[in-house]
């Protein structure tokens, strides 16, 4: 949490902020590799392919934007959000978050 500071400028006490449950639906896959994608096509520099954990899903490429934003980590999730939202969540935070529907 950030340090609060008052009028004067010295730090000010600070309630806790409120805290939420998370209970949105997403779709992720772990992430086992990241590379810089070196077949990129002008324009795409910058890009890199994720290659999943879970067996049956190939690597993707994912663009410069994604990269540079979300800075995504072996072994964190890469996520898509119902309005098709790309981010990355770390592993932790991820697990500590979300349950696999079956």
């Amino acid at each position: 949490m950030h340090d609060a500071i008052d009028d004067a400028g010295a730090p000010a006490p600070q309630m806790e902020m409120p805290r939420y449950a998370c209970h949105k639906k997403v779709w992720a896959l772990e992430i086992k590799a990241i590379e810089p994608d070196g077949s990129a096509p002008r324009g795409a520099a910058g890009s890199c392919i994720i290659t999943p954990v879970e067996h049956g899903y190939a690597p993707f490429r994912v663009d410069e934007d994604y990269c540079r934003k979300h800075n995504p980590q072996v072994g964190g999730f890469y996520v898509v959000y119902d309005d098709g939202y790309e981010s990355f969540s770390p592993r932790k935070a991820f697990l500590d978050g979300y349950t696999l529907i079956e």
